[in-house]
């Protein structure tokens, strides 16, 4: 049997950074992923957003740290992960929504985030084109950026290997064995582990993962599609999000990444239930619709692709982490609703302080994303 301090169950947007923070400390790290390589579940469905500009104190926190984290990668680590620091903007045309993002900004900025609300005429320089008319202004945060989410997992990978820590691909758990409400080796399709921790990042299979330990965690995967460009000059920085809901969507959301690409996403309503990959037709006309009548000039690109990736949701939309009170060394980093990319980073930092260190500076995020919370709310900008 193979002994690690840490296991960790999934390579993904969260398992392969966190890899590296653990074993950086010193530990001794193995990553249990079933499919073939680094990120080939959800992570590479991301379209490469990372923003800070939430509406709570633990999704602020960690993603200001991500931020920190891959705004330095390249210098820090040479590694090219495509970072740009275009912002987060946020559009609005009604009353509404205008008295809802100047409630949340007093929040926000209570919790240190740079954000601030901007005129018509500064949206329109920040997206030049947009539509203007009836355009109240908009939130915009200048610090949240974007990057290439399979370059991020490759870079971590490559920088957890060199820290020590050890990758089993093609290898999905089937079991586990628990003594004293303790996990005590881990089974896979290939070989059986023991770990003093065992990291439940598996994404939208955190829930069965959680159920072979006995644990029900309340995750369940809806689809959400998107789709890129061919490559254009550089024309617009910020991720535009569009919060206005219709009869078919809720939201969608579009930026240039740095090989100028337009990437864009939408989120369907009703939510799409299950862990379906495959692309649609209704897609395209959905989304292109909301897009043009936002932003015309987007009107002559020619879509390069389209794909179909899961968000692992929870009733709340908050992500869920901590130890849970069942199995004692049994760590949960799951749920994080379409959001693993941009959380990814700074939560395996955080996971490392408060797993090597015993670091308790972080109890406000592992308390406000704990399993045994009311899970009854639901924020705002999910």
């Amino acid at each position: 049997m193979k002994t690690f301090d840490v296991i960790i169950i999934g390579a993904g947007s969260i398992g392969v950074p966190m890899s590296f923070y653990l074993a950086k400390k010193g530990l001794k790290v193995a990553v249990l992923e079933k499919l073939a390589s680094e990120g080939r579940g959800q992570n590479r469905a991301a379209i490469g957003g990372i923003r800070a500009t939430h509406s709570d104190p633990a999704k602020i926190k960690i993603c200001q740290i991500s931020i920190e984290l891959l705004k330095r990668m390249k210098e820090e680590f040479g590694k090219e992960i495509d970072w740009i620091t275009g912002g987060y903007l946020f559009p609005v045309y009604d009353e509404r929504t205008e008295k809802a993002l100047k409630k949340l900004l007093i929040k926000q900025k209570e919790f240190n985030l740079n954000i601030d609300w901007i005129d018509a005429e500064k949206v329109d320089k920040l997206v030049p084109g947009i539509n203007k008319t009836e355009l109240r202004g908009g939130t915009f945060s200048p610090e949240d950026g974007s990057a290439s989410p399979l370059k991020v997992a490759g870079a971590y990978l490559s920088l957890a290997r060199n820290e020590g820590a050890e990758f089993y691909f093609n290898e999905e758990v089937i079991s586990f064995e628990t003594e004293n409400s303790k996990i005590i080796s881990v089974t896979t399709s290939k070989d059986k582990y023991s770990g003093g921790i065992i990291i439940n990042a598996a994404g939208g299979d955190a829930r069965e993962i959680g159920l072979l330990t006995g644990v029900n965690i309340p995750v369940i995967p809806d689809s959400h599609e998107a789709g890129i460009t061919e490559p254009v000059k550089p024309f617009f920085k910020p991720m535009v999000v569009d919060i206005r809901p219709d009869t078919q969507s809720a939201n969608y959301y579009f930026y240039q990444n740095k090989e100028g690409q337009v990437v864009f996403c939408i989120t369907p309503k009703p939510p799409i239930v299950g862990k379906d990959t495959d692309s649609t037709s209704e897609f395209l006309p959905l989304v292109i619709k909301r897009m043009l009548n936002l932003y015309p000039r987007l009107r002559n690109l020619r879509v390069r692709r389209t794909w179909r990736g899961l968000y692992p949701m929870t009733p709340d939309g908050f992500p869920i982490v901590g130890f849970t009170k069942e199995i004692e060394n049994l760590f949960l980093a799951a749920g994080m609703c379409g959001q693993g990319f941009m959380l990814g980073p700074g939560l395996g930092l955080i996971t490392s302080e408060i797993i090597a260190d015993g670091n308790r500076r972080y109890d406000f995020i592992t308390e406000q994303l704990t399993l045994y919370r009311n899970f009854s709310g639901t924020e705002m900008l999910k």
